[in-house]
């Protein structure tokens, strides 16, 4: 069992403690990232080199290696394993920008702006590609249906957003449904993957698998609070990009489920007839009634979640910092 002093967590990271823990494996991984961008049409690692060298978190392959090293999975296919992650958020990054139709991507023009939608979409399966060329290479068969099983969900995500942009009825359930499938899916699998690559029975690879799906809800739940209430300095981003965007997350959902504001938020979201002051009176409707803190508790709901997915699984350092990025996920500020 972890034990974690949630109190604690703010002033350190531990995404930071796992990185200096696994610091050669992820060199090996971002090595194996940037050979397998390469392609003989300049075009593609042109516009792939774009999007990831210009930095993310790569946390989903570290979470990867961190968890194949519980279990001590062969290092090759584990680097083959982590950086076919990778190469699956980023494509799926490069297709939502065009769906979106995002200006911006990690603090510079969105891949879409500058290369164009049809070569962002085609790159982006380029990298889908690859990353099945990837799991192909590591001879597990579950491995692949863990990872192929994630890339359909995430394209199912991003359809059900589709369809549910520009709703002012927008359930609460429906935005943990999208929630569940962009980002919690490959979250899961990005864990599970690891330690079903060392033959790891099929209990303990889905209880690796519920504990990224609940870090994953969290995650998305606490990045969702913090575009109202971030620090630009911290985060790298203006707050209020959703807003700004007419996209309706968790707590505007909340306002409109208790019927606060309703005409306001039509306006704003939908409408899109924005002026200067509405972002800090958005701000205020949600701090005054509760409903960022609301939904702060339902973060923390699902770090809790994560952590006793791992009760049973073997105890590692590696084991208790997992249990420790759970609740750091839902109480950060960048």
């Amino acid at each position: 069992m972890c034990s974690v002093m949630k109190e604690t967590l703010k002033p350190t990271n531990p995404l930071e403690t796992l990185s200096d823990i696994l610091h050669d494996d992820m060199a090996a991984t971002n090595k194996l990232i940037l050979d397998r961008l390469q392609s003989d049409v300049p075009l593609i690692p042109k516009v792939a080199s774009y999007l990831i060298a210009a930095g993310g978190k790569r946390i989903r392959p570290l979470l990867t290696l961190a968890c194949g090293n519980v279990f001590k999975a062969d290092k090759h296919k584990m680097y083959g394993l982590a950086a076919s992650v990778e190469f699956i958020h980023s494509a799926s990054l490069l297709h939502d920008d065009v769906v979106d139709e995002s200006d911006e991507r990690r603090g510079q023009p969105a891949a879409n702006l500058v290369f164009g939608n049809h070569a962002s979409v085609l790159v982006g399966d380029f990298l889908f590609a690859r990353a099945f060329e990837l799991m192909v290479e590591t001879g597990k068969l579950r491995v692949l249906a863990l990872l192929s099983e994630a890339a359909r969900t995430i394209t199912e995500g991003e359809v059900l957003q589709l369809v549910a942009k520009g709703r002012i009825d927008l359930s609460y359930e429906t935005y943990l449904q999208i929630i569940a499938a962009k980002t919690s899916a490959l979250f899961g699998a990005a864990c599970a993957s690891g330690p079903a690559l060392a033959g790891a029975d099929e209990e303990t690879v889905k209880a690796f698998y519920d504990y990224g799906y609940a870090l994953g809800m969290g995650f998305q739940l606490r990045d969702d609070v913090l575009d109202y209430t971030g620090n630009e300095e911290k985060r790298g981003k203006v707050p209020g990009d959703d807003f700004r965007e007419g996209k309706i997350t968790g707590p505007v959902i909340l306002a409109l489920e208790k019927g606060i504001e309703a005409d306001f938020w039509q306006r704003v979201m939908i409408d899109k007839q924005q002026g200067k002051k509405d972002f800090a009176r958005a701000l205020d409707i949600l701090g005054s009634n509760g409903l960022l803190e609301e939904s702060e508790a339902r973060a923390a709901k699902y770090a809790d979640q994560a952590v006793q997915a791992l009760a049973q699984t073997p105890n590692s350092p590696i084991k208790q910092t997992l249990c420790e990025i759970a609740h750091y996920a839902v109480n950060r500020e960048a």
